[in-house]
């Protein structure tokens, strides 16, 4: 579960963004730019982050505030499952996945997370699991996100991987290799990546969510 401050920080931000959206007078304005700068005050305080980076990300936020949703792509192949080493986390593992993009259903987002971090070509087929990211263990993260997990099917095993700006490695890992890597924990966790070995296992399962 993620600290009753983080949950707090939030939940003003949330508050703030959306009474800035709706706002009659700069009166009104001025307020909810308050409740703003506290809530950047208190993630700066708990994460070590400046009070003015977490306010440059809240000032490019818009509109009804509404959760975040980031997808990954599970990818099983000779039971092994593929993962990504992140250049933003110190060269930490996780699965293939990011935001997704208005405009853009999730099956497909993570099918094109899948190509473009990993190389592979890969087909959406399962919702797997449908996670409320504050939850289950994560790092902090200063707004509220879910976490969706799809099942692919490997299309092609070859690999063509681009240089991008976000990987650097990719590798097929056992569920006993998996305690050995460096996870990038704000994207997957340890627990999850066993829960979704279990899924492989037990296709039939149905879609877990909070």
């Amino acid at each position: 579960m993620a600290e009753q401050w983080l949950q707090w920080a939030q939940r003003l931000q949330a508050i703030a963004q959306t009474g800035l959206t709706f706002a009659l007078n700069e009166f009104d304005r001025e307020r909810y730019l308050q409740i703003q700068t506290i809530a950047a005050e208190m993630l700066a305080a708990g994460t070590g982050t400046t009070v003015e980076t977490i306010e440059g990300l809240y000032a490019a936020q818009a509109g009804y505030a509404t959760p975040k949703i980031d997808v990954r792509g599970v990818v099983f192949h000779e039971e092994k499952i593929l993962m990504v080493r992140e250049k933003m986390d110190g060269g930490r593992w996780t699965l293939p996945g990011g935001w997704a993009d208005v405009g853009e259903p999730p099956g497909l987002a993570t099918e094109r997370e899948v190509w473009e971090e990993a190389g592979y070509k890969a087909k959406a087929v399962k919702l797997l699991a449908f996670y409320d990211r504050a939850k289950h263990g994560h790092t902090p993260s200063i707004f509220y996100i879910y976490k969706a997990f799809f099942r692919c099917d490997l299309l092609d095993t070859k690999q063509n991987l681009l240089a991008n700006a976000e990987t650097e490695e990719t590798g097929w890992f056992s569920e006993a290799e998996l305690k050995d890597l460096e996870l990038s924990t704000g994207r997957v966790t340890l627990p999850q990546l066993h829960r979704f070995f279990e899924h492989s296992r037990n296709p039939d399962w149905p879609t877990e969510f909070d």
